[in-house]
């Protein structure tokens, strides 16, 4: 299961089942989605696993690996493991020991295996298990080796070093993957990859032409974050603007007096969409500084991700005839931006790789990832069911009852009154699926110890989402509860995960040296 929610899952899983039936349900789930059609990238995707670096190429018992990090596991696991570790991360998978009882189910694993499959016979059958398994898998050790290392610990830092000699081969057992996670092969290539320091603002230079990704990722982010300020000014002060009057053929008053609720109904759409677009900005900044500045490729594909989502929103107009020519404008100017951040990938990594912790932090931490990637998914089905809405039935049920009326009474007003709606309505549903990809994935692939700017990131955009959408429902006494539960849910689940993961996210290096030597 993915490292964001294995171990708190896992304790609920081994109440439930036991630890070794737990451990068998997690690895079969991963197996039947790696053997899907597209299961394996889907995975690797889900991960944030990478190809690895050509230094941790090598080999071992005589064939060629592209990773020397793989995983050890008894031959009653062999076949799910052989499916479902392969694209979270483990170059080799050893199946150990094996006995004459053994070879069938063995056989059975090895087919249609991604990465190499070693099987490690022992006993006085050892020669028969040889003989007998040679031509169904890629070796057959009856002897140890002693370039085999057998990691039973889950510490990243000590699997990085064995790495680092390049005759070295690291197989974690069972229990370092039931600890840690299957996220651990990832964290482990990115402890053994050799950096450089990160580039400063500095570095930059004044030709746009020579600009980093990076630099134009941070751009996009203070333009969606203006941008958001400058709706919200709108907003809060003339509501309409020329072009507003000029489609909808009415005056502010002219709404207040057709119903009393619309203008204020137009707000609270607008000053939420307000929210989430500088949710979105403060997303863009952290990963484009923190992240792809770094040369982390996920940082890159989660701001690839959420600016494909949110760009081509303003594709919307075409159901409306309402082409707006400020977001037009945005669009225009940032979407070149959006382009140049994202059209290289990260050359060298220039991050830094920390030691884990107290055991006890980081498993917090872990239940603080899992809260989060549920409230982004929570808000994901929001955004995509408020774009549906606003693209069909523009209302629901509470939004006619705040507003004593029906479409029908709307219409007769204005035949483009709804069409207008529906456009800001559709327009904050893009918005907010686009912020809950970036939160989705951001949390998903940038747990790391010490790298406080993903839990700023996640706390600023939380504040500049929920905030505005908790003040506007109340100024304007919308306050429906089966409306405005999910906004709690969400602002009690994220308050949480920030709590939980704030001494993991945030420790400072000097104490992650101190604590690394804790008990």
């Amino acid at each position: 299961m993915p490292d964001w929610t294995y171990q708190p899952l896992r304790g609920i899983a081994a109440a439930l089942l036991g630890l070794r039936r737990s451990r068998r349900v997690a690895l079969r789930a991963l197996a039947a989605i790696g053997s899907a059609p597209g299961g394996g990238r889907l995975i690797a995707r889900a991960f944030g696993h990478r190809h690895p670096p050509p230094h941790l190429a090598g080999t071992v018992s005589g064939i060629t690996v592209h990773s020397r990090l793989g995983a050890v596991v008894s031959p009653s696991v062999a076949r799910d493991a052989v499916r479902a570790l392969p694209p979270v991360g483990a170059g080799l998978i050893e199946v150990a020991p094996v006995s004459l009882a053994d070879v069938p189910v063995v056989r059975e694993a090895a087919e249609g295996r991604r990465v190499p499959v070693v099987v490690r016979a022992v006993g006085p059958d050892a020669a028969g298990v040889a003989s007998a398994l040679a031509p169904h898998v890629d070796a057959v050790r009856t002897e140890a080796d002693p370039n085999v290392v057998y990691l039973t610990s889950p510490s990243v830092a000590a699997a990085a070093r064995m790495l680092n000699e390049p005759a070295k081969v690291v197989l974690a057992a069972p229990s370092v993957l039931v600890h840690a996670g299957p996220g651990w092969f990832a964290r482990v290539v990115e402890a053994a990859t050799p950096t450089r320091p990160a580039p400063s603002a500095r570095d930059v230079g004044r030709d746009p032409r020579r600009w980093p990704g990076w630099w134009w990722g941070l751009l996009v982010g203070l333009g969606m974050i203006g941008a958001g300020l400058g709706a919200a000014a709108i907003t809060l002060g003339p509501v309409l603007l020329w072009y507003d009057r000029e489609f909808l053929g009415m005056e502010v008053d002219q709404l207040h007096a057709a119903n009393h609720h619309l203008v204020h109904f137009l707000q609270h759409d607008r000053i939420t969409m307000a929210g989430t677009m500088i949710a979105i900005g403060v997303l863009y900044v952290g990963l484009a500084v923190g992240g792809v500045r770094r040369g982390w490729p996920w940082a890159r594909d989660a701001y690839l991700a959420s600016g494909w989502i949110a760009f081509p929103t303003l594709l919307y107009f075409v159901g409306f005839g309402f082409v707006e020519p400020l977001h037009t404008a945005v669009t225009v100017v940032l979407f070149p931006m959006f382009l140049a951040a994202t059209r290289r990938r990260p050359v060298r990594p220039q991050w830094t790789v920390r030691e884990e912790g107290p055991e006890r932090e980081r498993r917090r931490a872990l239940v603080g990832q899992l809260l989060l990637v549920l409230t982004g998914l929570g808000l994901l089905v929001g955004g995509v069911t408020v774009s549906a809405v606003g693209l069909t039935d523009v209302f629901v049920a509470s939004d006619l009852e705040f507003l004593q009326t029906d479409p029908d009474l709307l219409r007769a007003v204005s035949p483009r009154l709804l069409p207008f709606i529906a456009h800001d309505r559709a327009g904050f549903g893009g918005a907010l699926t686009a912020a809950a990809t970036a939160i989705i994935l951001l949390s998903a692939w940038g747990w790391r110890r010490g790298e406080s700017w993903v839990w700023w990131s996640l706390a600023l955009a939380a504040a500049a989402g929920f905030l505005p959408a908790v003040v506007v429902h109340g100024t304007i006494q919308y306050t429906d509860l089966g409306h405005l539960a999910p906004v709690f849910v969400g602002i009690g689940l994220t308050l949480t995960a920030l709590v939980l993961a704030r001494p993991y996210l945030c420790a400072h290096p000097d104490r992650t040296r101190r604590s690394a030597h804790l008990p």
